[in-house]
Parts: structure tokens; sequence; C-alpha cells
């Protein structure tokens, strides 16, 4: 990246002064080719014709000559995908809400009334808890960057628009820490990434319900794999299991192989005199535990980044060397709980490194 801000006096002292046409020649190069102006303060500036990108040596704004200017063809198109995914997401969660409250609670009530209102008492914390999460992570702005003074030399000051560059979408500055997002159409401060999912970007504002959402999520999976697995067991038709084997081939793998095999036989000889409520069940299993996985694969992901102090986005493009402060006091101040920490565990809030990896 070439930054220039101003001609180099040195260069212009090199030159012979006895060669009057070398001399015009550079003057008037200067002149015809290097005049440029900044869009930060204004100020004119002297830059080489060679240079896209370049940097104000008064305000600390970056020029891209060859930045990517507005296009909106496919915006609305984007936000309709988005929009078409949070009803998807919507319905499915709304359909293990309900399926499980269905299939499930007959047999825990069958049980005893006290079991029944424990899981009930579960359910609706867990309901509650994925649902306003994921709601919040939906539809609150994930960050406007603040309003910054530009293009006036006398209202910016000396470095007041330090390695900001310009978004020729939005048509304002962008800091370092701010990210256009085509879907959304806007500038996100502290960007993570755009998430069809919930049909909105992962930014400064809602990244902390993004996670706790998440969280929710996971154990809610567990939860509903559990239980329909537990309730799978008691309407489940009887397995019946044709071979007998002589006791001095059950450690054989002969043995091994054909017990898996009647296993399978016998479960799916089963399975066509499953009640609507059992089938209802299988998916439920099913669907919990390979969502469960993916969402806890996410989870995880998220939380490390938090934990370097990072984004996803920032994480991108970092440098290989830069990885950035590893500490748990970065997932501690990101949930808001250091006032908590420093009250109740000083010694581990005043050490100077909490934890090295």
């Amino acid at each position: 990246m070439d930054f220039v801000g101003s001609p180099s006096p040195s260069s212009a002292s090199t030159s012979a002064p006895n060669d009057v046409t070398s001399q015009e020649h550079y003057v008037t190069s200067i002149e015809a080719d290097h005049e440029t102006t900044c869009w930060g303060c204004g100020v004119r500036l002297l830059v080489s014709p060679h240079a896209p990108v370049f940097k104000c040596g008064w305000c600390g704004a970056i020029t891209n000559r060859n930045a990517l200017k507005n296009n909106k063809q496919y915006y609305k198109w984007r936000r309709l995908r988005d929009r078409c995914f949070v009803v998807f997401v919507l319905l499915f969660m709304l359909f293990i809400i309900c399926g499980g409250i269905w299939a499930v609670y007959p047999v825990v009530f069958s049980i005893s009334f006290f079991w029944g209102i424990f899981h009930s008492t579960i359910t609706l914390i867990l309901s509650v808890s994925t649902l306003s999460s994921f709601g919040l992570a939906s539809f609150l702005s994930p960050g406007v960057p603040p309003r910054i003074l530009w293009g006036s030399y006398p209202a910016v000051g000396k470095g007041g628009l330090e390695n900001y560059t310009f978004c020729h979408h939005c048509s304002k500055p962008k800091s370092s820490r701010t990210h256009h997002c085509s879907s959304c159409g806007m500038c996100v401060l502290d960007m993570d990434h755009h998430c069809p999912f919930i049909g909105n970007c992962v930014g400064a504002a809602n990244h902390r319900c993004f996670i706790i959402f998440l969280i929710s999520a996971v154990m809610s999976t567990i939860y509903v794999s559990t239980i329909s697995f537990y309730a799978a067991l008691h309407v489940w038709p009887p397995v019946n299991y044709v071979a007998n084997q002589p006791l001095n081939r059950l450690l054989s793998y002969e043995f091994t192989l054909n017990f898996l095999k009647e296993s399978a036989f016998a479960l799916l000889r089963s399975a066509v005199f499953l009640t609507p409520r059992g089938l209802v069940l299988v998916y439920l299993f099913i669907a919990s535990v390979s969502v469960g996985i993916g969402l806890s694969v996410l989870l995880w992901q998220q939380l490390s980044y938090v934990y370097r102090g990072k984004t996803y986005l920032s994480q991108l493009n970092a440098s290989e060397g830069d990885g950035g402060e590893r500490d748990c006091k970065n997932l501690i101040n990101f949930f808001g709980c250091q006032y908590i920490a420093a009250g109740y565990f000083p010694s581990f809030w005043n050490s100077r490194k909490t934890h090295e990896k």
C-alpha cells in the first residue's frame, strides 16, 4: 500500500538544478497528474498517479481509487431470502415445542404428576429463553457506527480520521472496526458475520443476544433429545429377536455382526406398528441431535473468538502472527459480568494474566 500525503522534498533536491527540461517536466507532471482532494478533510494532496490507495497526511483518511461503487441490484432479494429463513426457523422451533409437548408429556405425566410439572417448567423456561433471544438477535440493530465529522478542513482536526476509509455504499466514513454488509445494506460496527438464519448481521449491538440464543438452543436440543428418547422407549412396540447363539460364540465377530443385523431388522419391523406419537418422537430425537451438533460447533467457534478478543471478520483480516490477547476476562467483559467478577473474585480480576494457553 502506497501511502503518500505530499511530494517528498528530497526527491526534488536530488534532481539536477541545471537540467531545466527535466525540472519543467517534473513540475508539469505534478500540476497535471498528481493533484487530488482528500475526501476526509478536503485538503488538496499531491500524490503519485500510480498509487491506487493513499493516506492523507493531515486527517489520516485512506482513499481507495479502485473502490467498488454502490450496487443495490440484489438487495431486495437478499432481504427476502433472509426473512424466509427467519420464518422457517421460527416454524421449526414452534414445531419442536408443540410436537414435544404433544408427544412427550402424556408419557411424563403417566409416571407422576410431580415429574410432569417439573418437565413442563423446564420446557417453558427453555422455550421462552430461546424464542426471546432469537427475536432480539433477529430484530435488534446489529450496531450503527458513531457519527463523525468529515469533509471540511476546519471541522476535521489533526488525525481525526486516522485509518478511516470511505464507504461508497453508505456515502460516509468507515472505521477499521466497521464493515459494510451487502445483505443488510448498512455499515455494521464490530461485525462478526451475516447470519441468514436470523436474517440479520451479528454486530456490536446483538452479538451477546446471538450467543445467548446459541447457548439456549444447545441446551434445548440436549433436553429434547433426552426426553424424546426416554419417551420413545415407553411407546415403542416390543422388539423380538429371532436368533439364539451358543454361549461359546458370544464374543465372536460373526455373533456381533448377526446381532447388529437382527437388531436393526427387528427395530424396522417394529417401527411399522409405531403410532403417530412414536413417529414424532423419533423425528424429534433425530432432529434435535443433528441440530444440536451443528449449533454446538458454532457456539464453540463464537466463544473462542470472544476469548481471543476478536470477531470472525477481524480474525480473517488479521495477519498470521497477530493472534490477539487470549484472556478469560474477554468472556467476562463480553457478557457484562465484570462488576460481579471484581466483587466476588478480586484476586482473579486483579491478576495481570488470568489464563495462558
